[in-house]
């Protein structure tokens, strides 16, 4: 097991602005998670939705799609279960707030590429607001959508950021769960 990651340095976190922090992706994956952007917690650590605040964590577990709650650092056990993740842009910032029209459009073209490459069942973007930019469907709502990436089902659900609190950890955990129903009734 991965020793736990001690929180980072103010001047850890102003470093990590810029940086990118690995896919964890392969072929047959069930689902393919795909934040907006690292944050810089994430950056400075090097994981994915590694801020004590995030739920992402907590989520998967409750939706099924882990056995226990993993920490960041265990993000490569997630491949055993036929889970991945990506991001929409690469780039750390501070907050998504600053990613460019242009940022999210490129993103979306290059994470086609990668979907389409890999084959998961279904990607699962935690970002609506991200996703209607990146892929220009203003639209776009909470759940399924109607337009597959290759073969892959594609689902939007809220990041699961502590910024979004606002949407309540139950319903998120009730989203995901369906989502694993539905690729487990392919």
């Amino acid at each position: 097991m991965a020793e736990h990651r001690s929180r980072p340095s103010a001047d850890e976190l102003a470093a990590a602005a810029g940086s990118t922090v690995p896919d964890v992706i392969g072929p047959g994956l069930a689902v393919l998670f795909c934040g907006i952007n690292p944050g810089l917690w994430s950056g400075a650590i090097g994981d994915h939705f590694a801020h004590p605040g995030n739920r992402f964590w907590k989520a998967i577990a409750a939706a099924g799609f882990t056995d226990e709650v993993l920490r960041p650092e265990e993000e490569t056990r997630l491949l055993e279960s036929g889970v991945g993740i990506t991001n929409l842009v690469a780039v750390t910032t501070r907050t998504a707030k600053e990613l460019t029209r242009q940022q999210l459009q490129a993103g979306a073209l290059a994470l086609e590429t990668n979907v389409k490459r890999y084959g998961p069942a279904a990607i699962v973007f935690l970002g609506i607001a991200a996703y209607r930019e990146g892929f220009g469907r203003p639209k776009a709502q909470i759940g399924l959508q109607m337009e597959g990436i290759g073969a892959s089902l594609v689902f939007v659900l809220p990041n699961p950021s502590g910024r979004q609190a606002h949407y309540p950890f139950s319903r998120l955990v009730a989203e995901l769960r369906t989502v694993r129903e539905m690729i487990a009734t392919g």
